[in-house]
């Protein structure tokens, strides 16, 4: 029996309700990232490091939340937070003192966070940051590096797939006020020296795609220091890497203190929810004034949800946790074991082309690459589109469902996050079932086509 024909047999459930969800959802998907064919798992309840799909499959889970979920599925401190909260209200419709203890988790882990406001997701927060950049320094432009991911919105859709291709349904006027660039230092450099118009840099702090491209040591110590120079705003956008390479991100691992921050998943304990942050003089564009303010120069900014009792709870149970450090160093350990696990298994097939990579708790496979380099030895010079895409689009649609036949469920098929909630039993299981599942690509289609 083929790969294929497994991951059909053993989830007919998923492949129905896949059916029916094309009659009701553009393309039978709630989010882009879970387009997977033949058809997306569909999953019915979680705990720990484990999901359960509707065909009644357990898995040991990468996507874990898209990374939020630094905990591990249903944390019990989580959970008795947000059910504690259940009782007492979902939504207030004013203030309550729930944001006032969260605000000062996030200000104790991020010190360059002097102001704070909370938004409903990561999007919308890099979005606010943008808005809120152009209004301190009065100037329209944006410098974005290629391949990085700052969310849907128009605002930064513009050289997010690493190209210059204009995104579908964006106006010409937004993308004239953004300048992707790669990410190199020189290229920025040339770019603030010409213009004077720039407002701000952003960029994930670790590469493209939370990593998948990786950026050079000392890129963003570098970055702070070019923006400073010309008074243009540094963005960091850790709404992945937030709390999770470190409590306070990237940048408390770097030494370095952006302007404005963008932050979600782990800051809302699995619960929808963002925030921007960063000098309290860019952050004062959002208060009101008495009456000599001008209000024409305030940044408006509502959102039904902004802060919710619910998504409070959870953030706070969450950051409580998360502020020892003790989670996220587990996680990180458990990553470079598994990363060095699956390496060894590369090594051992001699696979060439083929790499396993990481940042800690977070994890890539560059699969089958178009290169030729040692198995489980990445290059630096590597295409930034090949790096996105993960190698071979064929071999990864394979590999992701030869894993899942062997219970291991990872992002795309090339990607995911550790938990506090794995265990060194997860990341043996997980290296067996991907040396499994490259044995079943090798007898299915020849060693020399997944080579």
């Amino acid at each position: 029996m083929t790969i294929l024909e497994t991951y059909r047999r053993r989830n007919p459930r998923s492949a129905a309700l896949f059916e029916r969800a094309g009659g009701l959802v553009p393309g039978g998907l709630t989010h882009d990232a879970r387009f997977a064919p033949p058809f997306p798992l569909y999953v019915e309840r979680s705990a720990g490091a484990r999901k359960w799909t509707v065909d009644g499959q357990e898995l040991i889970d990468y996507w874990m939340g898209h990374g939020a979920l630094l905990l591990g599925h249903s944390h019990p401190a989580i959970a008795a937070a947000v059910q504690q909260q259940m009782e007492r209200g979902t939504h207030y419709g004013a203030e309550h003192e729930l944001t006032l203890v969260w605000s000062d988790l996030v200000r104790s882990l991020f010190p360059g966070i002097e102001r704070l406001r909370f938004t409903a997701s990561g999007t919308e927060a890099t979005a606010m940051a943008l808005r809120l950049a152009r209004a301190f320094t009065g100037r329209p432009a944006v410098i974005r590096f290629l391949g990085h991911y700052h969310g849907w919105h128009d605002g930064l859709a513009y050289g997010m797939d690493g190209d210059l291709t204009p995104p579908a349904g964006i106006p010409g006027a937004l993308l004239e006020a953004t300048i992707p660039l790669p990410a190199d230092l020189e290229a920025v450099a040339r770019m603030l020296r010409a213009r004077d118009d720039i407002a701000a840099v952003i960029l994930e702090p670790t590469g493209a795609s939370y990593g998948m491209a990786p950026l050079p040591p000392g890129f963003l110590a570098e970055l702070r220091r070019l923006t400073a120079a010309r008074d243009v705003l540094l963005i960091c956008d850790e709404v992945v890497t937030g709390f999770r390479v470190a409590p306070g991100g990237e940048q408390q691992r770097a030494g370095v203190t952006a302007d404005l921050t963008t932050l979600a998943k782990i800051r809302c304990g699995g619960l929808p929810g963002g925030a921007v942050g960063g000098r309290a003089a860019i952050m004062a564009r959002l208060q009101f004034g008495d009456a000599a303010w001008n209000q024409a120069q305030k940044v408006r900014h509502n959102g039904t949800f902004n802060a919710n009792p619910l998504s409070a709870a959870a953030g706070v149970a969450a950051l409580r946790e998360v502020a020892t450090g003790a989670p996220g160093a587990r996680a990180a350990d458990l990553g470079r074991r598994l990363v060095a696990g699956l390496n060894d298994v590369l090594r051992e097939r001699r696979l060439r082309g083929w790499a396993a990579y990481g940042d800690g708790s977070i994890f890539h496979v560059l699969a089958a690459s178009a290169h030729d380099f040692p198995p489980g030895e990445l290059p630096d010079n590597l295409p930034l589109a090949e790096l996105k895409a993960g190698g071979g689009r064929e071999t990864l649609t394979l590999l992701r469902m030869a894993l899942v036949n062997h219970g291991v469920d990872w992002m795309r098929g090339r990607s995911g996050f550790l938990s506090a909630a794995h265990t060194e039993a997860d990341v043996a299981a997980t290296v067996a079932a991907f040396a499994a599942a490259v044995d079943d690509l090798a007898a299915e289609r020849g060693r020399s086509e997944v080579v």
